[in-house]
């Protein structure tokens, strides 16, 4: 066994005390752009009250699903229907323990957002 030195073990014992802190990635998506922005900005704040990095929430372009089809079942004449669905994306990056982002993720989600949390070393 190695010799080490007294003042190298304190600075040991203080890395394995630490938490370690990993790079959290929360992705929310839904249709409905005031219930995305409502959750974005409760998670922003509740993550600022912890002292955590937070960079977020990035806009990601919409997603646009068109889909056009013809009024009349017999196939005759002009008229055609549109319909779209708007996808909203938003992403917020975390620097923090994973036990602190269980606090912060525990706040009641809008409904009709879709919540996707990836935790990366």
């Amino acid at each position: 066994m190695a010799y080490v030195p007294p003042a190298k073990k304190d600075q040991l014992e203080e890395a394995v005390a630490a938490p370690k802190i990993h790079r959290i990635r929360i992705t929310l998506t839904s249709r409905n752009v005031a219930n995305l922005e409502k959750v974005c900005s409760d998670l922003v704040s509740r993550a600022k009250d912890k002292q955590l990095k937070v960079k977020g929430p990035v806009r990601i372009p919409t997603k646009v699903l068109r889909i056009t089809t013809r009024k009349t079942p017999c196939g005759e004449g002009s008229k055609w229907d549109r319909y779209e669905l708007r996808i909203h994306k938003r992403v917020i990056d975390l620097h923090s323990p994973s036990e602190i982002v269980k606090q912060i993720t525990s706040i009641s989600i809008e409904p009709g957002v879709e919540v996707e949390v990836t935790i990366q070393q």
